[in-house]
């Protein structure tokens, strides 16, 4: 029976983590090279829910997919820039959840002054390079051998996506 898209819950991450865990050990989509302990997991999302959208897809009872947003950089300018991140498990790959993940994923965003979403993407990877590019992102350039797993360098493609006008935040007016 299908849900849809809902918000996760820590009580998700070890789902999460099962869909997550062969992106580690069977590819170089992510660039880590262990699984993460459980518990170590667990306070990943329960850090990214505090302060970013996170979102699962749950059907058949299950959780099939997951996308959130995190912190772009840590100085306080970027506060308006968001990184994102889509992963789907394998069997229910290609059926639209990335996208239906995606647009909640960034409708939220907008809503809350986030103004651009990056997503790094290691190569090739042509299915995530596609989604990306249906949703407008467009290439920022790529970083060349950023990384090292499976006994080979990996470069890595940076995409942007504007998700609303670039006005005057709110919240723009810090004090020193």
């Amino acid at each position: 029976m299908p849900i849809g898209v809902r918000c996760a819950a820590i009580a998700d991450a070890g789902d999460i983590l099962g869909i997550y865990a062969p992106y580690i050990t069977d590819s170089c989509i992510s660039f880590e090279t262990e699984v993460p302990l459980a518990s170590e997991f667990a306070l990943r999302v329960e850090n990214i829910i505090k302060r970013y959208p996170f979102f699962v897809y749950e059907t058949d009872s299950k959780i099939a997919g997951y996308a959130y947003a995190s912190q772009h950089r840590e100085r306080s300018a970027y506060r308006y820039s968001a990184d994102v991140s889509v992963y789907i498990a394998r069997e229910y790959q290609g059926q639209g959840i990335g996208k239906s993940l995606y647009t909640k994923l960034f409708e939220l965003l907008s809503e809350h002054e986030i103004y651009t979403v990056f997503a790094g993407i290691s190569l090739p990877n042509e299915k995530s390079v596609g989604l990306h590019r249906s949703f407008g992102f467009s290439e920022v350039g790529v970083f060349h051998n950023a990384g090292y797993k499976f006994g080979r360098w990996l470069d890595v493609m940076w995409m942007e996506k504007a998700l609303r006008i670039y006005d005057t935040p709110k919240s723009a007016y810090l004090k020193c």
